[in-house]
């Protein structure tokens, strides 16, 4: 089984929200959620670049952005294809355009989640 650990951000409301509905479709247990905003959380890189984009590890390999999301999607059975999918890197190309629009709107929908805006 793939070794797989997400980062997030636990002071934001927004973060929170995806992070406990990908909790609950985890039915496997497959995923090791870490808190960046816990100060006694272990960081692999600097904690502000943990904050500004999403990461995970997959097998000891650091991802960011689509790439981590994919990793994630690909550990949940119900977005396991959509995650298989993303090795191409024509589509994984393409959600990560989507995700680079995603983190330009991001600081507004955080207002709107009634969170902070860290980054």
């Amino acid at each position: 089984m793939t070794k797989l650990i997400v980062w997030h951000d636990g002071g934001c409301s927004l973060c929170r929200r995806e992070i406990a509905l990908m909790r609950r479709l985890d039915i496997r247990g497959a995923i090791r959620f870490v808190d960046v905003a816990d100060a006694a959380a272990t960081c692999p890189i600097d904690r502000r670049q943990l904050l500004a984009r999403f990461h995970a590890s997959e097998d000891g390999v650091l991802l960011s952005g689509a790439a981590a999301f994919a990793a994630m999607w690909r550990a949940i059975p119900v977005l396991r294809p959509l995650g298989l999918l993303a090795r191409s890197r024509l589509v994984l190309a393409l959600i990560e355009r989507l995700y680079l629009g995603f983190l330009r709107v991001r600081p507004g929908l955080k207002r709107l989640a009634g969170g902070r805006v860290s980054i």
